[in-house]
């Protein structure tokens, strides 16, 4: 003890001040607030670092796992979760042939999606769940507006199984205001939905408890673009208009709650996603609290996590599978009850069983090999995820008054303010995206020249068709995928008669040439062109004739910026019939757009929309 006092004493601790006084020496007088802070796109300021002190007004940090208000999550000591993998059911028996398949390696939770207007019978559902152990694994069944239906020969058919019922979980994925959402309908009207859905949840309290029933699609949200704050507050939305309404019909909250999971969208902020789950539970644990339920389990919220699909790229697919492993992660950690991560292929063509088998490996290796199932919310304590989840809590419960103060969410929706926040946020996303803000590895960033897509994609998956639906009530909330606009540019180049060449004009101060060749060979192979890449030239004149000799269409001058004075009006004098692009945003700009030059790219230009109009002067055509 005594070393251990000495040890202490000779690292005195550090005040914040002193810690200030030290940055801010660094910074040399640039400013704090530009150089260190930045913001998220929920528009949370996130300092450069937290200390002890930050965590003062956080009421929450004495609570243990397992406890009210459930911000560390609803399990007091393994951090288990259900790896679960879904099936799409186009033929039954091979659908229960792949479900076996899947539970005999490591899968505890299998889903049946339906495709559109498949109706099934008693005897289809005993054939497709035959031979699993319901007691032992979860059965999950997407099967939307027909739910009460099959939930009816779902109970017969475990019933004739002589499983004990109260053992069985799974879900399905019942949602009229989900539906509302995604089509701009109710499945019948409003009033009709609700009503079946009262009666829906009473049947399973009384012949099948552990299943819930009711899937608040959250990942709605996610899919469209929206920031994490408006995918908990409007997710909150739709779950207490659900309260209301059904308490409203004669339901109790004890038996409300446990009907519900909600499906949350997982991307790639890993710390912003793990601080995620930990905010939406205590909104949830609180707003439940003030129905006063008899039993404070009925405040637990129940999370099924999917990994997004807005961040997905069908250019450089692979990096889908590094980005589905982080956002396993943040979901894990943050103590989702239920993960699905998606085939890294899946947003561009039916996935493959390569990619299927990855996409369930990946939660394998995090559990087995990594042992993320061992502990309970491992993040508590951390001074910068407890401020980011309370800065989640304080900026959703904001946004979620917002709704609130317009009627909740059926009238927020009709009225399209929720599809306009999210719009606007997908707008910021794009724009990042253009200017590279925001960076998507292999798609605006360090593109593969070597990679094609034609050869790889469905189209009609990749890029859906999102055309305006008649007869709705509401505009509906549509998937965007922010790679979209980049791969279709790359698409033109690739399904042209010839790819456009460009050729970098590097001559000068060495270390600047080769920085502004760099950036140039990055900025146009985002879209595909073929680059010739130079050593340098010794004079103009070489340079010229190496441009002139290559047939290239497009002509970057890579130098200093005190050289574009004289050296660019002599290279524009003799390849002016050319397309010349000044690599910089050199101090003399105007000088060189008077002696010709049009276009400059640099770090602040819009990178697509500078290569749509290149494209367009070299007569591409949309594929």
């Amino acid at each position: 003890m005594e070393n251990q006092e000495k040890l202490f004493s000779e690292f005195p601790a550090v005040s914040t001040e002193e810690w200030e006084s030290i940055i801010l020496n660094d910074l040399r007088g640039a400013d704090y607030e530009k150089k260190l802070v930045w913001e998220t796109i929920e528009g949370i300021r996130v300092r450069p670092y937290y200390r002890k002190e930050d965590l003062e007004d956080i009421e929450y940090l004495n609570v243990s796992p397992g406890k009210f208000p459930y911000v560390r999550g609803t399990k007091k000591t393994l951090n288990q979760w259900e790896i679960r993998q879904d099936i799409v059911v186009e033929n039954i028996k091979r659908a229960n042939e792949e479900a076996l398949f899947l539970l005999q390696r490591g899968v505890s939770s299998v889903g049946f999606s339906f495709i559109k207007k498949q109706i099934f019978g008693a005897e289809d559902i005993s054939k497709l769940i035959n031979g699993i152990d319901l007691t032992q694994n979860k059965i999950n069944l997407n099967t939307g507006r027909y739910s009460p239906e099959i939930f009816t020969f779902l109970v017969k058919v475990i019933s004739e199984t002589g499983s004990d019922m109260e053992k069985v979980f799974g879900s399905m994925d019942y949602d009229p205001l989900g539906n509302l959402t995604a089509t701009g309908n109710f499945y019948l009207s409003e009033e009709e939905d609700i009503q079946e859905l009262a009666t829906f949840i009473k049947k399973s309290v009384r012949e099948l408890p552990g299943f819930r029933i009711l899937s608040i699609h959250g990942l709605n949200f996610s899919n469209a673009g929206s920031s994490i704050t408006q995918e908990l507050a409007f997710s909150l939305a739709m779950g207490v208009e659900y309260l209301h309404r059904l308490t409203q019909a004669g339901l109790s909250i004890e038996d409300i709650t446990p009907r519900i999971q909600f499906v949350l969208g997982t991307g790639s902020n890993y710390f912003m996603e793990i601080a995620k789950l930990r905010a939406v539970r205590y909104l949830w644990a609180k707003i439940v609290n003030e129905y006063k339920p008899s039993s404070v389990e009925s405040a637990e919220m129940y999370i099924h996590s999917v990994t997004a699909k807005c961040n997905k790229t069908l250019y450089d697919p692979y990096v889908n599978m590094l980005r589905v492993t982080t956002e396993s992660m943040s979901a894990i950690i943050g103590g989702t009850d239920s993960l699905l991560v998606s085939p890294y292929d899946s947003v561009f063509r039916k996935p493959s069983d390569f990619s299927k088998r990855i996409a369930r490996n990946t939660q394998m290796v995090i559990k087995e090999e990594a042992y993320f199932d061992k502990t309970v919310d491992p993040s508590a304590g951390s001074y910068y995820i407890e401020n980011l989840t309370d800065s989640l809590i304080s900026e959703s419960w904001k946004l979620f008054l917002e709704i609130e103060e317009e009627g909740g969410y059926v009238s927020a929706i009709k009225n399209g303010v929720i599809q306009k926040k999210i719009k606007e946020t997908a707008e910021n996303r794009r724009k990042n995206l253009a200017f590279r803000k925001e960076v998507l590895v292999g798609t605006n960033q360090y593109a593969n020249p070597l990679d094609t897509a034609l050869d790889k994609i469905n189209t009609s998956i990749a890029f859906p068709d999102k055309e305006t639906q008649e007869n709705t009530i509401c505009d509906s909330i549509k998937d965007f995928r922010m790679a979209e606009d980049f791969e279709k540019l790359r698409l033109n180049i690739e399904t042209s008669d010839s790819k456009p060449k460009v050729f970098l004009f590097t001559i000068g101060n060495l270390t600047w040439r080769k920085a502004r060749a760099a950036f140039s060979n990055n900025f146009f192979a985002t879209a595909g062109y073929q680059i010739i890449d130079n050593n340098g030239f010794n004079t103009a004149d070489e340079g010229v004739h190496a441009a002139e000799s290559s047939g290239a269409d497009i002509i970057v001058i890579c130098s200093s910026d005190e050289e574009y004075i004289d050296l660019v009006p002599l290279i524009y004098q003799k390849l002016k019939h050319k397309i010349l692009v000044v690599a910089g945003s050199p101090k003399n700009i105007e000088d060189l757009q008077a002696a010709g030059i049009k276009y400059f790219i640099h770090l602040k230009s819009n990178m697509l929309d500078t290569l749509k109009e290149f494209n367009e002067l070299l007569g591409i055509k949309s594929f």
